[in-house]
């Protein structure tokens, strides 16, 4: 017998409270719509993602034609990378990422932005009237809106018994002013895409969307420690190896080419990592600002920063995989990349603003409670608000006091540890798992649930579910 799904206002306290102001929790037949409603949950859930993107498009438009004038980028707090790197990046003199300019972004997001870019340029050449960047910002946002909505269809197919929780992405505010402030959303979509192929066992191709999402942000390369350690777990090591080393061998065919033909364009990313400071609102900052100095912080030194950044993030990352030895059940894929993620950025010299939509699709899928995870959103966006009004004041203007920007900062960083927290606490107590209840043979976990070798079917058909 098929269970029931999952209804929101059944399952989560939150909703069930929020739920009494329009008539209660919903009734059996919304649960199991006739197939002759035309709103199934798939396309409310699409339907309110396309209302949160097209808000975000209005978020940002009064920055659209990159004409900003007396910080109006940061008063509106519409700031967006995609028009300033526009120019700071030479597209808008036409010229080739890697090639002619070095970019300070993983290779295929420097392709994304020039196969965008220079059509836009080859269009001015023939009408002045063009205006470039506001053209080039509206293709940018077309294309990662729908990535973006793409990754919300993936949360509802691999939570088909629990469909409501993709509405936590549809409707995450965080999308509204993040989406299009950088171009994360590209490897944010391609990550969550090969969750999906991953919980469907099409390896292969989960492979590929790896390396892609990789070579688009480096972020996703911290998803190989989880699947390594739920493979020795699980004893599951042909279908991880299958999927890491495929990845490895896209990220090499993406990379490769600009590797050879202009190294030191390529290095450029790695060195500009190695070299950054302190970032704002990261932990560092907070303790550089807390510990007032004379004269040269200890923290401001590159090679310490980088030395204690990593030293605490390998701790972390010891301490999960003792977690995942010791757990009472075998851990969850999600439950464990939502925590090496957060782990790399609570420890991480640098956090931008954006970089909330690198945790979203996984703490849907680690832990779809709706409580915390809107006391965090609502820390993001204080913080977002904050973080503008550092800006002003970082140029010559004055918004509020500093120990408002650090109290944002310290905001979002308690909200997300206490997520990690609840997810550790869900992992030695199962019973408090929101998604145990619902788990099928397909969702991002399916390979790491069972104990057969790879089928040789796995290569390019999603393998049958074993017989229980």
């Amino acid at each position: 017998m098929t269970p029931v799904q999952a209804a929101p206002s059944d399952t989560d306290p939150v909703v069930r409270e929020l739920s009494e102001a329009i008539g209660g929790p919903v009734g059996e037949h919304a649960i199991r719509p006739p197939r002759r409603r035309f709103w199934t949950v798939l396309r409310v859930v699409l339907f309110v993602a396309i209302i949160g993107f097209a808000f975000s498009f209005l978020q940002k438009s009064p920055c659209r034609d990159g004409g900003w004038a007396d910080n109006s980028q940061y008063k509106q707090f519409c700031y967006t990378d995609v028009v300033a790197l526009y120019y700071a990046e030479n597209i808008s003199n036409g010229a080739v990422p890697y090639r002619d300019h070095p970019v300070e972004y993983p290779v295929l997001t420097g392709v994304f932005m020039g196969v965008l870019g220079l059509p836009v340029y080859w269009m001015g050449q023939g009408n002045p009237a063009l205006d470039q960047a506001r053209t080039f910002f509206d293709i940018n946002a077309v294309v990662l809106s729908l990535l973006g909505i793409g990754a919300v269809a993936a949360i509802w197919a691999l939570r088909r018994r629990r469909p409501w929780d993709a509405m936590m992405l549809a409707a995450a505010p965080a999308i509204i002013y993040t989406a299009t402030v950088n171009w994360d959303l590209l490897a944010v979509s391609l990550a969550t895409f090969f969750l999906l192929a991953f919980g469907r066992k099409y390896f292969v191709w989960a492979g590929i969307l790896l390396g892609l999402a990789v070579a688009a942000k480096f972020y996703p390369l911290l998803f190989a420690g989880p699947m390594l350690l739920l493979a020795w777990r699980s004893r599951r090591y042909a279908e991880t190896m299958l999927t890491l080393g495929t990845a490895l061998l896209t990220w090499v065919m993406v990379n490769a080419p600009v590797a050879l033909l202009w190294p030191e364009s390529w290095k450029r990313f790695f060195e500009l990592n190695s070299e950054r400071g302190i970032d704002w609102g990261t932990l560092w900052y907070v303790l550089r600002f807390l510990t007032p100095s004379e004269g040269v912080h200890l923290l401001d030194g590159r090679s310490f920063l980088n030395s204690a950044y990593l030293l605490l993030f390998v701790v972390a990352c010891v301490g999960i995989a003792v977690m995942v030895a010791f757990a009472p059940r075998k851990p969850r894929l999600a439950q464990l990349l939502f925590l090496v993620v957060a782990a790399f950025l609570l420890t991480g010299k640098v956090w931008s603003q954006q970089y909330v939509l690198w945790l979203l699709p996984l703490v849907i899928l680690a832990r779809p409670k709706w409580g915390a995870f809107l006391a965090w959103q609502c820390a993001e966006l204080f913080y977002f608000l904050a973080f503008y009004g550092e800006l002003i004041n970082a140029s010559g203007g004055f918004a509020f006091p500093e120990w408002v920007f650090i109290v944002a900062s310290l905001g979002r960083i308690t909200t997300v540890a206490v997520l990690c927290a609840l997810i550790i606490r869900e992992m030695w107590r199962p019973e408090l798992d929101a998604v145990a209840g619902y788990a099928v043979d397909d969702d991002e976990d399916s390979v790491y649930k069972g104990d057969s070798l790879l089928s040789p079917t796995a290569l390019g058909t999603a393998e049958k579910p074993a017989t229980a």
